[in-house]
């Protein structure tokens, strides 16, 4: 929850005028309100732009929910659901995260799916445990072929504005066993879906964690709000 209309001009001006030919796909998520400011600062520059959430009903008596139609409408690609804060603050269940990224893919947006343990989860052994049910949700609800169009992101709780760090081996350690969770429901899947890592990416470790075999991109938290900063991870992509 950060921005304003001149910071976010300021933000979306300095990635434009920095933005070499991008070798990777790049995206910015950002707040409801300011959907239509992304739209109109970045259509036709190759950076795609999504929401921070969606609703799970297509329409209706939900106030103060955002549906997949109304992000369509701004022309919305993709859609982050079940971030960490989200299922911390608002109580999201894994079950609600799966519905939301059905919903998502059901509407035409692609759903950046959130995953990932506390650090009481860590430390108690549970990480497998932990990341695997709420993948599992997710599992049981899609079917192959919705499932190989999802983008699935891997988010270390305590990882992040803790001051503890994930190496690039141990975040590689669970980005394979998702793929590998993937691959018993659908091979096609496991090889599509790119796994992003959203653990505090920044330029400093970017590339080394980048360079792992099954982390396939970054879910940028406070990088993202400097675009020298984004642009450097992008260029390490």
């Amino acid at each position: 929850m950060n921005g304003s209309l001149a910071a976010n001009a300021s933000l979306l001006a300095g990635i434009k005028a920095g933005l070499q030919k991008p070798a990777c796909d790049i995206a910015v998520c950002a707040p409801a309100p300011y959907l239509a400011q992304c739209q109109s600062e970045l259509a036709g520059t190759g950076v795609a732009w999504g929401a921070q959430d969606v609703s799970v009903h297509e329409s209706g008596a939900y106030t103060g929910e955002v549906a997949a139609s109304m992000l369509l409408d701004f022309g919305c690609t993709y859609a982050i659901v079940g971030h960490s804060e989200r299922r911390a603050y608002h109580a999201e269940t894994n079950e609600v995260v799966a519905q939301k990224a059905a919903r998502a893919l059901a509407s035409g947006l692609t759903p950046i799916v959130c995953i990932g343990e506390t650090l009481a989860e860590r430390e108690a052994g549970k990480t497998a445990e932990v990341v695997g049910k709420q993948l599992d949700a997710v599992l049981n609800t899609l079917d192959a072929a919705q499932l190989a169009k999802i983008v699935l992101a891997y988010e270390p709780v305590w990882a992040i504005g803790t001051g503890k760090t994930a190496t690039p081996d141990m975040a590689q350690e669970v980005h394979a066993m998702l793929r590998k969770r993937l691959a018993g429901v659908s091979v096609e899947a496991a090889d599509k879906v790119r796994i992003l890592y959203g653990g505090s990416m920044k330029p400093e470790n970017a590339a080394e964690l980048l360079a792992m075999e099954d982390i396939d991109g970054g879910l940028i938290g406070g990088a993202s709000l400097k675009a020298v900063d984004f642009l450097a991870i992008a260029a390490a992509a």
